[in-house]
């Protein structure tokens, strides 16, 4: 999982313009209009998630159009199942440990 990934994610501006692009492809203008930035500021901050890969820019006729890389996204997501893996084991054992506690009340309580 690629550090620029976060990095880039962690800015609150770029977050919202990764959650618009969800819906879709958009231009720089719709990006401006959609969040309320200016065009320098938004521009700067499409060219930080294209250099780590998580949008990527087509043109037509004079148009920037941004859309979302899936892939930055799967490797993100293969990043995280690795924690998802330990948590869902220490989970399990808590229940099997809560399991075990709830088992010998119930045998305090029989007897």
């Amino acid at each position: 999982m690629k550090t620029a990934t976060l990095k880039a994610l962690a800015e609150p501006n770029r977050l919202q313009i990764v959650e618009l692009l969800r819906s879709g492809p958009h231009t720089v203008g719709e990006i401006t209009e959609r969040l309320g930035l200016r065009q320098p500021q938004a521009s700067k901050h499409l060219r930080i998630l294209s250099d780590a890969e998580i949008v990527e820019v087509h043109a037509v006729a004079n148009r920037r159009i941004y859309k979302l890389r899936h892939q930055a996204f799967q490797e993100l997501d293969t990043w995280l199942d690795s924690f998802r893996r330990l948590w869902d084991e220490k989970l399990d054992r808590l229940d099997d440990y809560l399991q075990e506690l709830q088992e010998k009340e119930v045998c305090r309580e029989d007897k």
